[in-house]
């Protein structure tokens, strides 16, 4: 994944234990804004895991390419916390922001110093 789209899967990735029905809200395949990824949401384990399923352009990222999140309710639609790229053995944090099936998810490295947002639709 490149940076940008490590940020943005990052975000799609949610711990069960966070938010009970968190799973049913963002369990399926979202498309990424900019048209160049598609991914696949869905429990593994305790966390929600988010993986490429379609990837326009394979030279950073890659159909496959695993993101696995812990976050916490902000509020209902809101949620933050912090994200794990095993590809790249990367840690980030994440906040993620519902409207229906609709999502804007937000990555930072480097406590907050760079980040990246994205626009998503369920497909």
């Amino acid at each position: 994944m490149t940076f940008r789209a490590l940020f943005v899967a990052s975000s799609l990735l949610i711990s069960s234990q966070a938010y009970a029905d968190i799973s049913s809200i963002t369990s399926g395949v979202w498309a990424r804004g900019d048209g160049n990824a598609r991914v696949r949401v869905s429990m593994c384990g305790g966390s929600l895991c988010a993986v490429n399923v379609w990837v326009k352009d394979e030279t950073s990222e890659k159909v496959g390419d695993q993101l696995i999140m812990t976050v916490k309710p902000e509020t209902e639609t809101t949620f933050v916390g912090s994200a794990f790229d095993p590809q790249r053995n990367l840690r980030l944090s994440a906040r993620i922001v519902l409207n229906g099936n609709s999502m804007t998810t937000t990555g930072c490295v480097l406590g907050g110093i760079i980040c990246k947002s994205s626009n998503w639709t369920r497909r």
